[in-house]
């Protein structure tokens, strides 16, 4: 069920209804609502695999209790470690073992060895690696005492199952939705309107920015060899907007259903493409997976409070592992590994923290070294994209030889101007939103009503005038 769908568009008023009409009852009515819909949800899309999200649910539900209950460190070890290897066995299985067979079949054939691996002919469940990690973060947080055992299996269950965020995040912490799960929350009109507007938002993003984009540059990668560099540079630029589109336009609209709700989720996304270094977009850009990261990985490991090379190891560590969890692929590697030598600088110079406040804070406009530092960081992730989305190593290195030809300097074969110009609008509202929860979040509060609800109709307009052929979110084969 796609959150641009009729059928969510039927699902979604339904359970709000239900939701709401037991507010003066109990909560955990509300709860089991919830979780009876988010199961719905998720077997919409393969009702086989709800048994393994019910599964994982109750391995790391017990698992949970038998850590808090433990009377001996090694009875709680035992259940930590039976929980870790049993989620990432799962995800093993289905997200990567044919990737490590096929490779290793690969490896040893340069030795004159050859091997015909077996490999799996299976279905990657839809979410698996958000709700594994709303999962391991849970008995981590227990293993370490920074949070009791949920004892409400229902409560739990909603954690790592509430449909908004199931498929494609954000990946929650216990300790921020939990709380607001096991406690009565009361309609809030002012806030059901503002999660109304970005899912609007959100809605925008993806139906006319990302869906319109797919198209030219899924076009222009298929082609690639046929095409002129600077034709290439635009489908480079078309994914960049794309992917940002897709996955920050899913965000928007989790976020403002589980407002419609009651229901507070992390924020995944804070205009990266205004950052001004690397560092500064790696902290606006999936902030949940990337915070996951940096807390259960990155920190343990000593992050950057340890000598030199370590820091290094740990920067490669923390970003290979991280574009290891995006695919099976070794593009997604070599994206996290070139995202690292991009970090390194910023990190081994102590200048990684520089930019934290929102880029022109106060101003219009921006100053000249804001917008070349804006221009590098943002042709540097474009750059870095190529390898994100091309199929294989091979024709991500095809496609950027392609780039750096005598043709890159060509009029481009393709140019959708209709395109470019929504592109351009899109970035406009952006930049003035930038202090924003999300874009539209006040944009246009202080207008006259006429012209605010002419805004937000336009908006609707477009959506109905320039959705481009339905795409399923990039995300959901993570």
């Amino acid at each position: 069920m796609l959150f641009n769908s009729i059928d969510f568009a039927i699902f979604l008023p339904i359970v709000f209804i239900l939701y709401w009409s037991v507010n003066n009852k109990h909560f955990k009515f509300q709860n089991a609502i919830l979780l009876v819909s988010s199961y719905f949800f998720y077997a919409c899309w393969d009702w086989r695999f709800l048994f393994l999200l019910m599964f994982s649910t109750l391995l790391d539900f017990y698992t949970g209790l038998k850590m808090q209950d433990a009377t001996h460190q090694n009875s709680k070890r035992f259940w930590f470690w039976l929980s870790i290897f049993v989620n990432l066995g799962f995800l093993g299985v289905f997200k990567y073992y044919n990737f490590f067979a096929e490779s290793f079949a690969e490896a040893v054939s340069h030795i004159g060895l050859k091997i015909n691996p077996w490999t799996l002919s299976v279905i990657l469940p839809v979410g698996i690696s958000f709700y594994t990690f709303h999962g391991l973060s849970y008995v981590i947080d227990i293993n370490k005492d920074r949070i009791k055992a949920e004892r409400n299996f229902v409560d739990y269950a909603v954690f790592v199952s509430f449909f908004p965020l199931l498929v494609a995040g954000p990946i929650e912490r216990a300790t921020h939705l939990l709380p607001q799960i096991k406690k009565a929350r009361i309609f809030d009109y002012s806030k059901a309107v503002d999660g109304l507007r970005q899912i609007l938002w959100g809605l925008f993003k993806k139906i006319v920015i990302a869906d319109n984009c797919a198209e030219y540059a899924n076009q222009i990668f298929n082609d690639s060899a046929n095409l002129s560099g600077s034709t290439l540079v635009l489908g480079a630029i078309f994914f960049t907007f794309q992917i940002y589109g897709d996955f920050s336009g899913y965000s928007d609209i989790a976020l403002g259903t589980a407002r419609l709700f009651g229901i507070e989720l992390l924020k995944n996304f804070a205009f990266p493409y205004f950052s001004r270094d690397i560092a500064e977009f790696w902290r606006r850009w999936h902030i949940s997976l990337s915070s996951w990261f940096r807390d259960y990985i990155y920190f343990p490991l000593g992050g950057s409070r340890v000598g030199v090379w370590l820091r290094i190891r740990n920067t490669f560590v923390i970003f290979i592992v991280s574009g290891f969890w995006h695919g099976a692929n070794w593009t997604f590697i070599f994206w996290g590994a070139l995202n690292a030598l991009y970090f390194l600088p910023l990190l081994l110079t102590n200048n990684n923290r520089n930019n934290l406040e929102i880029v022109a804070q106060g101003n219009l406009f921006p100053s000249i070294k804001e917008l070349f530092q804006i221009s590098f960081t943002f042709s540097l992730t474009v750059f870095s994209w190529i390898f994100f989305r091309a199929e294989n190593i091979g024709n991500a290195f095809s496609y950027v030889s392609g780039i750096f030809s005598k043709s890159l300097f060509s009029l481009p074969e393709i140019f959708p101007f209709n395109i470019m110009l929504l592109i351009c609008l899109f970035v406009m509202i952006e930049w003035l939103g930038r202090d924003q929860e999300y874009a539209i979040a006040k944009l246009g509060q202080i207008w006259n009503k006429p012209i605010r609800y002419a805004f937000y109709y336009a908006i609707i307009l477009a959506i109905i005038c320039f959705s481009g052929k339905e795409q399923q979110f990039i995300y959901f084969q993570f």
